[in-house]
């Protein structure tokens, strides 16, 4: 099987938030870009990831007729998202393969893997990427 890098299909355009913004931003963030990871940077250095799943946990929802789900922004204000974020973050080089990534990813139950070249952030490879890399080779 040949090394195909992961930087082939990686999502090169990152949303990324930085410790001094908020958790309300960071649900804005989640919810316009219909995405469920963020890197947290401080300076373009990775410092952590902060999960839609992790944002879910702290929060307390209300059932609203109109928009089925709304976050009680109390609740976000309350927490500083280097607490709710996850700080041991797993990365991968651009020229990590994408066979490596996948199995990081499925070894540690992952949904996404942060991509670091020469200390910087370069992009995300997700399992949904995975996934489409592997429906354009079947």
């Amino acid at each position: 099987m040949k090394h195909i890098p992961v930087s082939s299909i990686m999502t090169k355009k990152i949303v990324a938030i930085t410790l001094t913004e908020d958790l309300e931003r960071a649900e804005l963030l989640f919810k316009r870009h219909k995405i469920r990871h963020i890197p947290v940077v401080s300076n373009e250095v990775i410092v952590g990831m902060l999960s839609y799943t992790d944002l879910m946990r702290i929060s307390i929802a209300e059932t609203d007729d109109e928009a089925g789900n709304t976050i009680d922004s109390i609740v976000f204000n309350t927490f500083k998202i280097e607490q709710v974020m996850a700080k041991s973050v797993v990365t991968v080089s651009s020229e990590t393969s994408i066979k490596e990534a996948a199995k990081i990813l499925a070894n540690n139950e992952f949904h996404a893997l942060p991509v670091v070249d020469n200390g910087e952030l370069v992009g995300m490879i997700t399992t949904t990427d995975l996934l489409n890399y592997l429906i354009n080779e079947i």
